[in-house]
């Protein structure tokens, strides 16, 4: 793994002109402001300035894959930049495919939270997103990674998927708020949760706990508002996890308002160190074979047992100057 230092060195010698062109996928599902109007500023702002630009506008989730690939092509031949446009779960998508490339990326957050942009000093209105990125400037940023899979603000498995899954219905029925959110967390919490068991292998050293649910974090804006202590070894190769122990619902409802307040990182029933490699193997009672798990705020399954570590090659993130 490369030292921070290392990996912002590197960042001085890759090339990147403030006249490249911007190929945005836009996911007109994400965000509070109506799509027809994100595309226009988008269009307007990049119009303005005679920044070449192509927008791919995808309204079917099923077709963001595609438009993803078609952007790093068109990226590739013109030696321009992929930009993602939507809140966490996008961008992740988006991460996905040009990690791999070393692609420029820049990013429209238009999330509920967007702890990735807000942590890299990308604003969530569109407008200025979207200006910022006429003089955008290379930062290499780590990615997280669960077996292969990117990351780039947290992953989760346990409770913490479940809530997620309740807070989307919230969503759904209420619309995307802060506010919904966390009467969503409050709904689930007072439900009943399996208690896991499981095997940590961290890098070189092996211990059994049980536990409702395993967070693992990337983002260190999350992480400090949280409570977290380790949040700074992010900045330094790291990811951070946060174990809970088995507790009650009102106890659980606790350690949610301490999280609200800053203070998790104080509560006895939780428990979180740095990391480079961790490895999750369920144990007895329940050894199943594919594991629920979140990867920033996307629900899906993954084989058992899970690996997370931080990605070898960092993120090249078009950040504001």
């Amino acid at each position: 793994m490369p030292t921070s230092n290392a990996v912002a060195a590197a960042a001085d010698h890759l090339p990147w002109s403030l006249t490249a062109p911007l190929f945005v996928v836009l996911n007109s599902g994400s965000g509070h402001v109506e799509a027809q109007e994100r595309v226009d500023t988008v269009k307007r702002v990049f119009q303005a300035a005679g920044r070449r630009h192509e927008l791919l506008e995808v309204s079917d989730p099923k077709k963001l894959p595609q438009a993803i690939s078609r952007a790093i092509e068109l990226a590739k031949q013109h030696h321009g930049a992929v930009v993602a446009a939507g809140g966490d779960g996008t961008i992740n998508a988006v991460v996905q495919q040009v990690l791999p490339t070393g692609l420029p990326l820049g990013i429209l957050p238009q999330g509920t939270f967007n702890y990735f942009g807000r942590h890299h000093g990308v604003s969530s209105d569109i407008e200025e997103a979207a200006s910022s990125l006429l003089t955008a400037q290379l930062k290499p940023v780590q990615v997280g990674l669960i077996n292969e899979q990117a990351f780039i603000v947290n992953a989760s498995m346990g409770l913490y998927p479940t809530l997620l899954q309740d807070r989307e219905v919230f969503k759904q029925r209420f619309g995307r708020s802060r506010v919904v959110a966390l009467f969503a967390s409050l709904a689930t919490m007072l439900r009943d949760h399996r208690d896991w068991v499981i095997k940590l292998t961290l890098d070189d050293t092996t211990h059994t706990i049980v536990t409702p649910t395993l967070f693992v974090g990337n983002n260190p804006l999350q992480m400090a508002q949280i409570g977290i202590p380790e949040a700074p070894a992010l900045q330094e190769g790291q990811l951070v996890a946060i174990a809970v122990k088995p507790v009650g619902k009102l106890a659980m409802l606790g350690l949610l308002l301490r999280g609200a307040l800053g203070q998790l990182g104080d509560a006895d029933k939780v428990s979180s160190f740095a990391f480079t490699s961790l490895t999750v193997s369920p144990r007895r009672p329940h050894r199943p074979k594919r594991l629920k798990v979140a990867t920033d705020g996307e629900v899906i399954w993954m084989d058992a047992p899970l690996h997370f570590r931080p990605s070898p090659q960092p993120l090249q993130l078009l950040v504001p100057t």
